[in-house]
């Protein structure tokens, strides 16, 4: 079969497919990817060990619904249009998904059954997906159902006055104004887990399971909310994890002397500045519990899989759509490149059938990918096109065991609710170069990442990294032109830069 070559894609001929595999992706939200594998999530870690895992995936973008938008067309933000989460009406237009990008859910659901159960947070010009009267997806459960199930039940949902905060943020960069956002408040969730979010978006994803059209291929999507705020969990979680089970991370708690000041301006800094190491550790207790929730949702999903004979034929994507800071450089929530935030989880687990030659099962790739990887690959090994460009590259080669040329990730942020606060990203594997701009300020950060994964020294105060930081900025400039960035990267001078912020002292 022959097929445009869309990027650096290598298309599959569907003779290479005994049949059309069964599909499965589920995605957490806000999961940090160096909590798996530490004892807490037996169910997850079975997906990576029976595939592969890519221990260097970033996300497009560190927000939710941008990062859904990318990882669903193999786009980067500022070309399908999704740049912000929506809230703010004035900037609205800068959430939705173009209605030329083709999402993976249109792609697949003519000829597979496509069922989803879960957050949706994907926002296209026509409305959202499952408002659409054109869709021809299941939607087992949505957020909007789940709050109709808990109204009809008289029960509050989790969180509340206590749960959330009010802080000042900027509007299009200009005005401020006070919004209410979760904080890392924690406590126990009465009415119990039967009336949970992700338990019951577990549920009722295994109900359409039980009822999928068995005529054709699966597609399932199951997207959950944890580990994401409320920390407000319900028995048995809330007390399973006790402080003995882990160790906080060194980088808790602490803003480093040479990190950007500019955070401050941002929920992240101004949330996470509330709260002491001791706090921290009671909210990572709590949030590790709800990853262990999350990890047995997850395995009910599988379960189900395996109870119909078709776990062996499908492939299964479990990723987040990006990370969460808790307590990390001082930080609460996301929004920020750091990778505690900007780093995901992928693990790609494979049908055991119609493919040669493939990586073997367990297998760990440390190369650099992006989210807006997958749906080439996807598309590479289903034999299927969607109309537009994508911006990723299939990573087919690699599950092939082949070798691919190394490429940087690029993740950007362009605000929350309204286009304000801006940071920039590229990674290269060793090194890491981030931007950070609010209003009239600019501030630079670089971070090798091979000997301080924790991102405690900013290299840019040494002048003998001033080249590896001018080739991450050619980089950077050159792969924002190509997107269509509404920003222009400012001149960067280091000896300026040095001068400027080299008394600066972290508070």
């Amino acid at each position: 079969m022959v097929v445009p070559d869309f990027g650096t894609a290598i298309w599959v001929s569907r003779k290479e497919i005994l049949m059309k595999p069964h599909v499965v992706i589920i995605m957490a939200d806000q999961l940090r990817a160096d909590v798996l594998g530490k004892g807490f999530t037996p169910r997850i870690d079975a997906i990576a060990e029976e595939g592969i895992s890519f221990e260097n995936a970033y996300t497009a973008c560190p927000l939710c619904v941008p990062a859904r938008g990318a990882f669903f067309t193999g786009t980067y933000p500022n070309h399908n249009g999704s740049l912000i989460n929506p809230w703010e009406p004035a900037d609205a237009i800068y959430g939705d998904v173009k209605k030329e990008y083709e999402t993976l859910y249109e792609l697949m659901e003519e000829d597979w059954d496509s069922i989803h159960s879960g957050k949706q947070h994907l926002f296209t010009e026509g409305g959202k997906l499952e408002d659409r009267e054109d869709s021809k997806t299941t939607w087992c459960c949505t957020e909007k159902i789940y709050k109709q199930f808990l109204a009809a039940e008289g029960v509050k949902m989790p969180g509340g006055p206590r749960f959330r905060m009010r802080i000042p943020e900027m509007v299009n960069g200009k005005v401020t104004r006070v919004s209410s956002y979760s904080n890392a408040n924690t406590g126990c969730y009465e009415p119990g887990e039967k009336y949970y979010f992700d338990r019951y978006f577990a549920e009722k994803a295994v109900e359409g399971l039980k009822n999928r059209n068995k005529e054709k291929p699966l597609l399932l999507n199951a997207m959950f909310l944890a580990p994401h705020p409320p920390l407000q969990i319900p028995e048995p979680w809330y007390g399973m994890v006790t402080d003995d089970q882990f160790e906080l991370p060194e980088n808790v708690g602490v803003f480093y002397k040479r990190q950007s000041p500019l955070q401050m301006y941002n929920l992240t800094g101004i949330v996470g500045a509330r709260y002491d190491k001791e706090h921290w550790k009671e909210a990572w207790r709590v949030y590790l519990g709800l990853v262990s929730m999350l990890d047995e949702c997850v395995g009910q999903i599988i379960d189900e899989l395996k109870e119909q004979g078709i776990y062996d034929d499908s492939l299964i994507i479990f990723t987040s759509d990006h990370g969460e800071m808790l307590g990390s450089h001082g930080l609460f929530q996301k929004m920020c490149m750091y990778e505690e935030s900007a780093r995901v989880p992928l693990y790609i687990k494979l049908p055991k059938k119609g493919m040669s030659g493939k990586m073997a099962a367990g297998t760990v790739v440390d190369q650099v990918v992006s989210h807006v990887d997958v749906m080439p690959t996807l598309c590479d090994y289903l034999g299927i096109r969607p109309k537009h460009q994508m911006d990723g590259r299939s990573l087919f080669p690699l599950l092939r065991g082949e070798r691919m040329e190394k490429k940087a990730a690029y993740i950007q942020y362009d605000g929350n609710g309204s286009r304000s606060n801006f940071q920039r990203c590229v990674v290269n594997g060793k090194y890491k170069l981030i931007v950070d701009l609010f209003q009239n300020e600019e501030f630079y950060e670089l971070y090798d990442l091979e000997k301080d994964s924790q991102e405690t020294t900013n290299l840019l105060f040494d002048a003998a990294y001033d080249s590896v930081a001018s080739d991450l900025m050619g980089l950077l400039a050159a792969h924002m032109m190509k997107n269509g960035d509404m920003l222009t990267l400012p001149i960067y001078a280091a000896d300026r830069f040095r001068s400027m912020y080299g008394p600066f002292e972290a508070p």
